[in-house]
């Protein structure tokens, strides 16, 4: 699979240099120069990773990105911005990026941290994750199977299950998963959460899901 990386920045002359870069490394690089053409993008396209400038025109990569996880998409996010204070990376990291760098940057650095970001996000660039005993996790189409034969989960159970293939042997508590597994408008049910997760332990194996008592759960890998 082509990882597709989505690139938001206003410098047309810094755009083009990255995205002519990453693309000589391999990836698919999809560039916006305002923040409501990647919008566009991201909910048009299927996105493995974001690269965000904050100050950019119509909607800046600070709101994108709050829009973006007020969605429920968890696709990763590096922000490459020429701001630099304490204020504005804590601003980043409260919104959900995963990564900060500041400009100006090597390449090579932003290389380096891409691939550790996408190193960190199923653990594979591949498109199936092998959970063993038959069973493949289609990370793309968000789909299980077991023999090539397709498991049916509800998209609810496909999203929870690709946080905890994303997250192996961590604790994920309930505010993580209501987060992916809730629009901003939907209320977060603890019933239809514990649906879930039983459905989830039936078609891979119960021992993989722990439940953490009165704080949320862990997929053990």
């Amino acid at each position: 699979m082509t990882v597709k990386i989505l690139l938001l920045e206003d410098d047309i002359q810094l755009n083009e240099t990255v995205k002519q870069f990453l693309e000589l490394k391999g990836y698919e690089v999809y560039e916006a120069y305002d923040g409501l053409k990647a919008e566009e993008i991201a909910y048009e396209k299927h996105i493995d990773l974001m690269l965000l400038d904050v100050k950019v025109p119509h909607m800046s990569g600070f709101d994108f990105l709050k829009n973006i996880r007020k969605q429920g998409k968890e696709i990763p996010a590096i922000f490459i911005t020429s701001l630099n204070s304490v204020e504005d990376v804590e601003k980043g990291f409260s919104l959900g990026c995963d990564d900060y760098i500041r400009k100006p940057f090597a390449l090579k650095e932003l290389q380096v941290r891409v691939e550790s970001l996408l190193k960190r996000s199923f653990g594979t660039h591949e498109d199936k994750v092998d959970l063993g005993e038959g069973l493949a996790f289609d990370i793309k189409e968000l789909s299980l199977t077991r023999n090539k034969e397709k498991i049916p989960l509800k998209t609810k159970e496909l999203k929870l299950l690709a946080l905890f293939l994303q997250h192996p042997n961590m604790l994920l508590d309930y505010e993580k998963i209501n987060e992916t597994l809730w629009e901003y408008d939907e209320e977060p049910s603890a019933g239809s959460l514990r649906t879930y997760i039983k459905r989830i332990r039936a078609a891979i194996g119960k021992e993989k899901v722990e439940t953490i008592k009165n704080i949320g759960y862990r997929f053990v890998k």
